[in-house]
């Protein structure tokens, strides 16, 4: 008699829509190699719309051919701060030739992967710009600090941006500015000579910056044959030709030689 009690009450909330239907109809949940993908997060260009399964990445270093003797530059003054000289930051290069503060990016490209411009930081910092170059999409925000508390500049040298001047007192800890266009702009403080720098304001998204190891990589490109341009503030440009396929990794190195 139990086991026909509960039998007939099993039947009975079976029978509620609501009961053991809901397992029955939904859905299984999607496996962690096949998540449930939704426009927005897919999406990586604005036109026509490339997803991440349906691009490409560019890998690759620049690399400096030949011997580099690292360079010095004397501070001439606030030595308590800045110290008595410092590395020429204008080329950085490691032990197996790998050119750091060089920036990579395709020239030209279809409307592509919509950047958010966000915000991006500029310090002052023991009387160097850090980083020495930054490279930004255009429309970025950028924070300029003075972290040193003591008299810095900012005079960024722009043609198509507005050109930017400002004292930046030790009670005035921080400034914004916004570069909309596209510009290698280079950066000065007049307070302090040797500190200079440069702000890369790249026209689209695909672009990167080399660290210390030298390489780079662009994310997310759509498939395509593309110009892939290095610049250095000391060596100069170069190109090469470039083919991104779905899902494929290309691989391009640059080098530069000793300026003669």
């Amino acid at each position: 008699m139990k086991g026909t009690a509960l039998s007939l009450i099993g039947f009975l909330l079976c029978a509620l829509p609501s009961a053991c239907s809901r397992d029955r109809d939904q859905p299984a949940p999607a496996e962690e190699s096949t998540p449930v993908k939704t426009e927005a997060a897919t999406r990586t260009v604005s036109d026509p719309g490339v997803s991440v399964q349906q691009s490409g990445t560019i890998n690759g270093r620049v690399l400096f051919k030949g011997k580099h003797v690292p360079a010095t530059l004397a501070v001439g003054k606030d030595k308590e701060i800045c110290g008595n000289s410092i590395q020429d930051p204008r080329l950085l290069v490691g032990a197996r030739g790998e050119i750091k503060n060089a920036v990579v990016r395709i020239t030209e490209i279809a409307p592509g992967k919509t950047a958010a411009a966000g915000e991006a930081a500029l310090d002052q910092r023991k009387c160097e710009f850090v980083p020495h170059v930054l490279a930004i999409a255009a429309g970025t925000v950028v924070k300029i600090t003075n972290s040193d508390g003591i008299l810095h500049n900012i005079h960024t040298f722009s043609k198509d941006n507005p050109a930017f001047n400002r004292a930046q007192p030790k009670y005035l800890k921080e400034v914004t500015q916004t570069f909309s266009k596209p510009e290698i702009i280079p950066v000065r403080c007049d307070v302090h000579g040797w500190m200079g720098g440069w702000i890369f304001v790249a026209s689209n998204p695909y672009f990167d910056i080399t660290g210390a190891d030298g390489t780079f990589k662009l994310a997310a490109v759509p498939p395509g044959k593309y110009t892939l341009e290095v610049w250095h503030e000391t060596l100069g440009k170069q190109a090469q030709q470039v083919e991104v396929g779905v899902g494929q990794s290309g691989m391009v190195d640059f080098e530069f030689e000793p300026k003669k």
